[in-house]
């Protein structure tokens, strides 16, 4: 079945290919695609950014047209995994300025890509990054925030479903760690006015990049990211 592919204008050249790959459940094509962009020179963060990112959200609106399975959607969602494995260890790193960052979707968010590729630009931003995943119930974030303190917390969440669960989360930091500043990413923060100001959620960006550079200014760090686009 071939398909109509409606790409945003960051989208890297190579994100057609990659998403034939994908949805022909071809793991191996799809990462030989990646490597094919560092191999032209195409940073590991342009790649998450202009390949991965754009190449999902494609994923998801065929899924809502019905035009792919959910067991695509799923598999398609497995293999970008594997992709951002795969570029982990050559992103490009800003040395480390002693800050830390605790990261985690929402108790009941079950996509964490999003997430993922969220903390992998905050490390490539300086920090030192845990990374909880998805669907992280609020006691275990309390208790990852108790047991090692970090310089700042960064939650995911989707769709106004999680906004509980959102809710939630941040009023429980607050309680424990009552100036740690939180940055939420996602969706649900650009969808639902005034929630930023509800929540007291200190900044945010729509993308990645966008988020660890607000993240870095946020704390006194500038914005300087190594190895983002230009465009960023």
């Amino acid at each position: 079945m071939s398909f109509e592919f409606e790409l945003p204008s960051s989208a890297l050249p190579m994100t057609p290919s990659y998403l034939r790959s994908v949805l022909a459940n071809d793991s191996a094509g799809a990462l030989r695609v990646v490597d094919e962009g560092l191999a032209a020179g195409v940073s590991a963060a342009q790649l998450e950014l202009g390949l991965i990112v754009p190449a999902q959200q494609e994923i998801g609106r065929l899924w809502q047209e019905n035009q792919i399975t959910v067991a695509q959607e799923h598999l398609a969602t497995s293999i970008a995994v594997l992709a951002i494995s795969r570029l982990y260890p050559v992103l490009p790193r800003t040395p480390p300025h002693g800050l830390s960052a605790l990261v985690a979707c929402v108790e009941g968010e079950q996509h964490d890509l999003g997430a993922r590729i969220g903390a992998d630009f905050l490390e490539m931003a300086g920090f030192d990054v845990r990374f909880l995943g998805a669907n992280v119930p609020t006691a275990k974030l309390v208790a990852a925030l108790e047991s090692r303190p970090v310089s700042l917390l960064g939650l995911s969440a989707s769709i106004r479903f999680h906004l509980t669960g959102l809710r939630a989360a941040v009023h429980a930091a607050r309680t424990v760690a009552p100036l740690l500043p939180i940055v939420v990413g996602g969706r649900l923060l650009e969808s639902t006015p005034g929630l930023a100001e509800e929540l007291g959620v200190q900044a945010f960006g729509a993308s990645a990049d966008q988020l660890a550079q607000a993240c870095r200014q946020l704390l006194g760090l500038g914005t300087e990211l190594r190895g983002a686009p230009e465009s960023a």
